[in-house]
């Protein structure tokens, strides 16, 4: 008799739980682009970022994500003016240290081995993609801060602006008509010609997606595991203590997953842009 009372108890409790405590709005709340942030570790703490009115129908009022980016540009800016005057110096310090090790792997891994002769010219916009991107990354994990490459918006602009780089390179290596000539292989039967010509302009076109959607779901995918583990605590019923330890421990694991995670995607998309880069200024034919 006793033990039902508890177990009823325990029900009630849970449905109490579930009916304030709504889940899926708490998830999405933080991954989710807003106009207003909330204050961490308290309910109902919030503050608006400013709104201007739109232009030309774009919308450029500040928001949670913007302000991320933002924060990123001035962490950029201080770490590397920060290492290039202790470079002067001749002082060696650890941030030095630890930009020098990854200035130097995606310029000689990265940017060299898929690029070829002439790779350095375009070390200084990979260098930019892989810190942007990481450090928008790692920044997200830090409670009370947001996500911007969990934002298709971002990563559309960071896949657009490769692709217009890419391009930009093939035409001005080998002009504009012989650079599209140059996405079919030679020596191919003439009525094979124009299907392959589509087949490649199509597969050029779905790179930039294929960079965009990869980078967005992964920073978003992560980050909803990440607290959808963390909002089990507050989901289970009273008599699942047990359950609350298993809850903790897994959330660490992904969270230190997502911190491999955060320079794995900068990785692979440095790699790939500097891969997409390579190939259109050394066609194989």
């Amino acid at each position: 008799m006793l033990a039902a009372t508890e177990t009823e108890a325990a029900h009630g409790a849970a449905e109490h739980a579930e009916e304030t405590f709504d889940a899926g709005a708490h998830i999405l709340g933080h991954v989710l682009d807003s106009n207003s942030y909330h204050i961490p570790w308290t309910n109902d703490g919030h503050f608006d970022w400013p709104q201007f009115p739109k232009i030309l129908g774009i919308d450029f009022s500040i928001t949670n994500h913007v302000v991320a980016m933002w924060i990123v540009f001035a962490l950029l800016l201080l770490g590397f003016t920060s290492a290039v005057r202790a470079a002067r110096k001749g002082k060696s310090t650890v941030l030095r240290g630890m930009l020098e090790v990854l200035v130097s792997f995606i310029r000689d891994d990265v940017a060299r081995k898929a690029i070829g002769p002439g790779a350095d010219r375009f070390v200084g916009y990979l260098l930019t993609t892989f810190f942007f991107i990481v450090c928008c990354n790692l920044l997200g994990l830090i409670p009370g801060m947001a996500t911007a490459t969990g934002n298709i918006a971002v990563t559309m602009g960071l896949a657009v602006a490769a692709f217009l780089v890419v391009q930009y390179c093939g035409i001005r290596e080998y002009g504009v008509v012989k650079h599209f000539k140059n996405l079919v292989p030679h020596g191919l039967p003439f009525w094979l010609v124009p299907i392959m010509f589509a087949l490649e302009l199509l597969t050029t076109l779905i790179r930039p997606f294929a960079l965009c959607i990869r980078l967005f779901a992964n920073m978003m995918a992560g980050h909803v595991a990440l607290l959808a583990m963390i909002t089990l605590i507050f989901l289970v019923p009273q008599f699942w203590y047990a359950a609350i330890p298993g809850a903790i421990g897994f959330a660490l694991f992904v969270y230190l997953l997502e911190i491999l995670v955060a320079f794995l995607q900068a990785y692979i998309f440095t790699m790939l842009t500097a891969q997409f880069i390579g190939m259109s200024l050394n066609p194989s034919h």
